[in-house]
């Protein structure tokens, strides 16, 4: 045993470089099965959810985005401790294994035209399964690398693993500019999309290759070699005080503003431009492509920082920028990207005038409401338009009406008609609703000859590195707080319910505000508030944690 010790330290670095590696790629690899996903979802409204209309499809679509991270807390759960019990490798490399059998069976799933309602229960099956399996990887591989690491490159090493999130979505978004320029956007929405998952396939193949490679970390190794691996990971994580506080510290503190301001920066972002903004969807595409490839180093660096200055200033940085970027950031996109439709809604302001009782939240993802009140189909049109309105409350009774400026468009209520009859005047009404806004000045689509495009990218880099501050150091960071016997458990918990239930249902609930309320910048209250949370919590709660030994 002594003569092979000098050996394994000759072999440590490119050891080092073996894990990264391995663990990065895999990382990636399920963020582009998720991502993938993300990137479509006005695509999988349309062929999963059609009956529900544009507007509730789209809600549908994000809705369902949101699910697969509702199940990553199970996830996290279920693998943490076969994590903490079994070993960190074997865990990791089912993750990666059940991820990549969902995405590609969601490639070949039949649309709501083609099995009806079967549809989209398969695709929410599908949703789940790769909610459950991303659940348990993120921790795996954070916790890998980190036991792997020296203590003073221990934020550099697992800056890695967080990139591997850009590379995924760096990968899902090229994968399908390519395929949308090569089949065409007719041909995409109605089939090429399956490519995208398709793809993933041959992902996989490579993925589970470098994981088999690899061995079991030395900390846990040497954890169950003296008998002292925990045979009780969720007592000993939740059941005692100590322990379950530094977990709703790790959520309230850092995951609150994680979940918020990345998905916000990467998923919300893009859903603002090309919903409300009317910005060209590969324009959109391109502008997240570039940011994407900006941020990837920027992990590694805010990582780095944090073994040079300490990880809790680097974090609290990071969501301070975002808290105080959110509101002006957004208006002044808005000023970038569509300078005549800000024109427009300062000079000729948008009102829906009805009776609040015939007003309700559209969101309905079993098909059976009826949104056919005059107030219901006027918000509708407004929503599907992406304007901005502001709601002013009628006569009991009255029929709806929207007023563009002095223009006035009454709506009609569409109770007890059939439903051809129902299309064509909503049809009629559309048409007249869009010729008032286009002789009030609001364009149909964002003139890119007005278009300031680096102005615009330039906003998007506040939150770009916004995100990346807080991201950077934060698998080092959680993986500091937690004891070895219980790391994979209690680290993965708080991410997934951050990054899973706050995060992940950033579009849909920002979406749903702004389709409630007729702001399209009320939806940032959403991660605003969130990120206010671990504001506070970390500058007052969260000990500094840079240096600690992991054993």
């Amino acid at each position: 045993m002594t003569a092979e010790a000098p050996r394994a330290q000759d072999e440590q670095p490119a050891s080092m470089r073996t894990v990264v590696a391995a663990s990065s790629a895999g990382t990636a690899f399920e963020w582009y099965d998720f991502f993938v996903f993300g990137a479509l979802t006005s695509i999988i409204g349309r062929n999963f959810f059609a009956e529900l209309g544009e507007t509730a499809g789209v809600l549908a679509a994000l809705a369902l985005f949101g699910a697969g991270f509702f199940f990553r807390p199970l996830g996290a759960l279920i693998f943490g401790r076969i994590g903490d019990k079994a070993g960190r490798k074997g865990a990791f490399l089912i993750t990666v294994v059940l991820m990549g059998a969902a995405t590609f069976a969601i490639g070949l799933l039949p649309t709501y035209g083609q099995a009806g309602w079967v549809a989209p229960v398969l695709l929410i099956l599908m949703r789940i399964v790769q909610g459950t399996a991303l659940g348990g990887e993120y921790g795996g591989a954070a916790i890998y690398v980190a036991e792997h690491a020296p203590a003073d490159k221990r934020g550099q090493m697992t800056g890695w693993i967080q990139t591997s999130a850009a590379f995924g979505l760096f990968g899902a978004l090229i994968v399908i500019l390519v395929t949308r320029t090569i089949v065409g956007e007719e041909a995409f929405t109605a089939w090429g999309w399956r490519i995208p998952f398709l793809v993933s396939a041959g992902l996989l193949v490579v993925s589970i290759f470098m994981r088999l490679k690899l061995s079991e970390s030395p900390s846990f190794q040497k954890l169950k070699e003296s008998g002292e691996a925990t045979k009780a990971p969720f007592r000993e994580a939740f059941g005692q005080w100590k322990n379950l506080k530094t977990v709703l510290l790790a959520l309230t503190a850092i995951m609150f503003a994680q979940g918020a301001v990345w998905y916000c920066a990467f998923f919300y972002m893009p859903v603002f431009l090309e919903r409300f903004l009317k910005v060209d969807p590969k324009t959109v595409n391109l502008l997240i492509i570039a940011a994407t490839v900006v941020s990837a180093p920027l992990y590694v660096f805010f990582g780095w920082l944090s073994d040079k200055v300490g990880r809790k200033w680097v974090l609290w940085g990071g969501m301070t920028l975002a808290v105080i970027a959110f509101f002006p950031g957004f208006h002044q996109m808005a000023r970038y990207a569509n300078p005549a439709l800000a024109e427009a809604e300062a000079r000729m302001p948008v009102a829906v005038i009805a009776d609040p009782a015939t007003c309700s939240l559209q969101f309905d993802p079993v098909g059976k409401a009826q949104f056919v009140t005059s107030c219901d189909i006027a918000k509708a049109a407004l929503a599907n338009a992406g304007i901005s309105y502001e709601n002013r409350e009628a006569l009991p009774g009255a029929v709806a009406s929207i007023t563009v400026g002095g223009a006035t468009v009454a709506s009609f209520e569409g109770a007890g008609l059939g439903k051809a009859e129902l299309k064509t005047a909503k049809a009629g009404f559309e048409e007249r609703l869009q010729t008032a806004l286009a002789k009030a000045g609001y364009p149909e689509k964002a003139d890119p000859e007005r278009m300031n495009l680096f102005g615009l990218f330039g906003v998007m880099l506040i939150f770009v590195v916004a995100a990346t501050a807080l991201y950077g150091p934060q698998a080092s960071t959680l993986v500091e707080l937690f004891p070895t016997r219980i790391r994979y458990t209690a680290l993965s918990l708080p991410y997934h319910v951050g990054t899973g239930w706050v995060g992940g249902f950033v579009p849909f609930s920002a979406f749903a505000i702004v389709a409630a309320t007729g702001n399209i910048y009320a939806g940032l209250w959403y991660p605003l508030l969130f990120t206010l949370v671990s504001v506070v919590c970390t500058l007052f709660l969260l000990p500094e944690t840079r240096g600690r030994p992991l054993d």
